[in-house]
């Protein structure tokens, strides 16, 4: 192999290595999301609980930022787009131009 190719592979792989990390970091965040609402929310329904169970109110904050945690779980795992479709993109673009 020539320096040229070398070069390409480490280019290619770093590449890798950044999406994959990138991709654990945004796991890890919603596993911390994930946490904070289901703590923060057990915490609310012992307080509603404590105070008379009357009325469920904690059902406000829980599907307020339940909302939030889907709309950060479809981030994490929904696929990105592909190479053929960014590229089919483009060319839409450019025809309108």
């Amino acid at each position: 192999m020539d320096e040229e190719s070398l070069g390409s592979i480490r280019t290619d792989d770093d590449k890798l290595r950044e999406q994959a990390v990138n991709e654990l970091r945004k796991r890890r965040e919603l596993a911390g999301h994930v946490l904070a609402y289901v703590t923060v929310n057990t915490f609310l329904v012992v307080i509603w609980y404590l105070t008379g169970a009357g009325f469920f109110w904690p059902a406000f904050p829980m599907f307020g930022w339940g909302i939030g945690l889907i709309f950060h779980a479809w981030d994490v795992f929904w696929p990105q787009p592909s190479e053929t479709s960014v590229r089919s993109a483009m060319d839409r673009i450019a025809r309108r131009s």
